[in-house]
């Protein structure tokens, strides 16, 4: 019993800690590519299911032939307009799903609205098709949000695995400023390496399905006479048969079961190899401040100049995206050399934006500013180039071309995304707030889209002069942002309410519990830090010593409050003795 109870002389503590953090870190990697794998495989499901839907519907040979006089053409424009109408809302509900269910099982049941999509594909009818599209439409903003929080929440993570000696990591205080950006570079980096290949996957459907049925360029841009800068719309005079010959029903079904085992993968995957962007009690904090502060704290955050000067670019990152899977491969590509080659131009970009992540790595030795002025460098001149160029229809000739501004796009597409995704988690480290930001981005993003949905009759040239503008205005508010954090231009962040640990459901311990600090002078402090950590730009020394002063006199007065409260309950347990001494005596 000594030799198996006692101390193993082969027992090296050290050594099974380090085992143990490096299988936790281990464990974040885990859930990186798990979270990266799990998105790219619903977006591409998304997207080549979306693409092949809208092609067979365009058609008037299919439209009437399988659904008579269904209106599928009307039904495809409401499924649109849900999809690209919903999101403008998710302001409002989407911070309280992402702390009421958590961010792990919020990217699960938004990749499950997905599949609800794809179902509803093997029975193509208005009450089908309508409602999960706007289901669609709502859940993409918390889709995002969650992503970006995630990522960004399992590069401080590997930070605390890796730095797990240090006091700060050990006590669970605040990270130092900068610990983590290395690993918030690395962590978006590789998503978004893993994510652009949805692109190249959501084109298999038409490369291995849909293609052999498509008429080649010279039926379908019979009628077509511009191209380029000098089109309106998507593609004037395009043909309204664009199949030779229709697909057997039992073929598509095929595609779309190979489709939602697909949707079903992904779900499993953030299922089975996420784990849990928070501890549990820091989801406990994170729900119990309240839902009314939860709703409120979106449009909080806005206050704060760095967010403010960062809507423009957040617009034009929104812009970029629908632009250059509509109007540059469409209007500029199929207008150009036919449908056929459809599924090759956006592979190109896919690819282009893959491979391009990588250049966001160059962050770890390079300014912050780099990687977002580097992707509008690139397309700067490409929008200008895009504003004089009008290629012939018709002309296959110009296909080695166009894969040439379809790549460099796509480079620039991937410093944008990827850039801003690393600033937002270098500029907010707090964990408290990833939510809030990355929902504020995202919305902001669904609202351009929303834009390039309205302006689809638009004439090129003024989509393109939009586009420029913008661009130009997000470099000069960034650069201004950067310029007033150079100067330590102080910036204003609302106060984030304490947690309240007495709440219904959850068996917090009486006063001193393991989630509250060890002292109220402790408790007093992260309080004055919580206090609107920044106060306005124009405050001089006056107003600080104002506020200092007035800080002091908080402080004082809680101090004050808990004496004089202390000095209640002795009076009451001295009254209380003198009670019983007089019971005594009188027995």
């Amino acid at each position: 019993m000594e030799e198996f109870l006692g101390p193993q002389p082969e027992y090296d503590e050290e050594e099974e800690e380090k085992k143990y953090y490096r299988r936790k870190k281990l464990g974040v990697v885990k859930n990186v590519l798990g979270a990266s794998v799990g998105g790219m495989i619903i977006y591409s499901v998304y997207m080549g299911l979306l693409q092949m839907q809208l092609i067979l519907h365009y058609d008037e040979t299919y439209r009437e032939v399988k659904y008579g006089n269904l209106g599928l053409e009307d039904i495809d424009k409401k499924m649109l307009m849900g999809i690209n109408v919903t999101p403008i809302i998710a302001l409002l509900y989407t911070p309280i799903l992402i702390r009421f269910l958590g961010t792990k099982w919020m990217m699960f049941l938004a990749s499950g609205i997905y599949a609800l999509f794809v179902s509803t594909n093997y029975w193509e009818r208005y009450y089908t098709l309508v409602p999960s599209a706007v289901a669609i439409g709502a859940a993409i903003v918390p889709l995002w949000a969650s992503l970006g929080n995630y990522i960004t929440r399992m590069a401080q993570q590997y930070y605390e695995y890796v730095n797990y000696k240090e006091d700060h990591v050990q006590e669970q205080k605040k990270l130092p400023k900068g610990a983590c950006h290395r690993y918030v570079i690395i962590f978006q980096s590789v998503f978004f390496i893993i994510f652009h290949l949805s692109l190249v996957f959501a084109e298999f459907p038409q490369r291995l399905f849909l293609h052999q049925f498509l008429s080649d360029y010279n039926h379908t841009l019979y009628n077509v006479k511009h191209c380029g800068a000098e089109g309106s719309g998507m593609i004037e005079g395009f043909n309204r048969t664009v199949l030779k010959h229709l697909p057997r029903s039992l073929l598509l079904i095929q595609v779309e079961s190979v489709l939602m085992g697909a949707a079903f993968l992904s779900m499993i995957i953030f299922l089975a190899v996420c784990g849990a962007a928070y501890r549990p009690t820091e989801e406990i904090d994170l729900r119990s401040i309240g839902w009314g502060n939860i709703f409120q704290l979106p449009f909080k955050h806005l206050r704060d100049y760095r967010l403010r000067l960062l809507i423009p670019f957040f617009i034009y990152s929104g812009l970029d995206s629908l632009f250059s899977v509509t109007g540059l491969t469409l209007s500029y590509g199929v207008c150009t050399v036919g449908l056929e080659w459809l599924y090759l131009l956006v592979m190109v970009y896919g690819l282009s934006c893959s491979l391009f992540s990588c250049l966001s790595l160059s962050l770890l030795r390079l300014p912050r500013y780099v990687s977002l002025l580097g992707g509008a460098v690139i397309h700067g001149p490409l929008l200008v180039f895009l504003l004089f160029w009008s290629p012939a229809p018709r002309s296959p000739d110009q296909l080695p071309y166009l894969l040439v501004v379809i790549a460099l796009w796509g480079m620039g597409s991937a410093l944008n995304k990827t850039g801003l995704s690393i600033l937002l988690g270098m500029l907010y480290e707090d964990k408290e707030r990833l939510d809030f930001v990355y929902t504020i981005y995202h919305w902001w993003q669904a609202i351009a889209i929303f834009i390039v949905y309205l302006w689809t009759g638009l004439i090129m040239r003024a989509k393109l002069s939009i586009l420029l503008v913008i661009l130009l205005l997000a470099c000069f508010c960034y650069w201004t942002m950067e310029r007033r954090l150079a100067k330590n231009m102080q910036f204003r962040l609302p106060r984030i309410p304490r947690p309240k640990h007495k709440v219904k459901g959850y068996r917090y311990l009486e006063e001193e519990n393991s989630d509250e600090s060890n002292s109220e002078e402790s408790d007093e402090d992260d309080d004055e830090e919580q206090q609107e950590e920044v106060i306005r730009e124009d405050f001089g020394g006056d107003a600080g010593s104002q506020g200092s002063d007035s800080t002091r006199e908080r402080r004082g007065g809680a101090r004050g409050r808990r004496r004089r409260r202390d000095d209640d309950y002795e009076q009451a347990g001295a009254r209380e003795e003198r009670e019983e001494e007089r019971g005594i005596e009188k027995e």
